[in-house]
């Protein structure tokens, strides 16, 4: 789905690259500020549902809010025995991955001046619930692989689509975390 047109107008995909490249170079001169600490808050609803908020983050060295509390309800199919209220957490993962890469891939575009028409990804993660439900101790309880699918119209060549996917995936915060160990430590408070 490769559109080619060669034209004067600027790419407008609506992401501020002056503003980023700006923030990069400034915390490149103040490392200390480019530390970040993302929270979120989850409260046990009943039986499998949990109702996870997100408000307040860390960075530029000051505690900040979103101009709004997001909410988000997790749970698990009927077919666990559950009331199906929401997403299931892994769910979650997908969503954050997709979110992660498409604004990466908008981001990218924007700077190397490529105009975007549409840009669908469809993500796809494969799980032996076996591990989960402890049938077998030598199944992961995580997901086996992720595909990440993208249908991208854009006024680029197929090879300037594979680079901007490709410099996405290479800056995104959601796949290094998912293709990377990540230390992480839970406290009974």
């Amino acid at each position: 789905m490769n559109t080619v047109i060669n034209t004067v107008q600027a790419a407008d995909n609506g992401v501020n690259v002056t503003a980023l490249l700006g923030a990069r170079e400034a915390l490149s001169a103040a490392p200390q500020a480019a530390k970040f600490q993302w929270r979120a808050t989850s409260n046990w609803m009943h039986g499998t549902h949990t109702k996870t908020t997100i408000g307040k983050f860390f960075g530029l060295g000051e505690e900040h809010s979103h101009r709004t509390d997001f909410s988000f309800d997790t749970d698990h199919p009927t077919i666990f025995a559950s009331e199906d209220i929401g997403p299931t957490p892994v769910e979650y993962v997908l969503v954050g991955l997709a979110g992660c890469l498409t604004a990466g891939i908008a981001a990218v575009a924007q700077n190397r001046e490529i105009q975007l028409h549409s840009v669908k990804a469809t993500l796809s993660g494969d799980m032996d619930v076996q591990g989960i439900l402890g049938i077998d101790g030598d199944v992961r309880n995580g997901f086996e692989n992720i595909t990440v699918t993208y249908e991208i119209d854009a006024d680029a060549s197929r090879e300037d689509i594979e680079a901007l996917v490709a410099q996405s995936q290479k800056r995104s915060a959601v796949f290094d975390a998912l293709a990377n160990p990540t230390d992480i430590t839970v406290v009974v408070a």
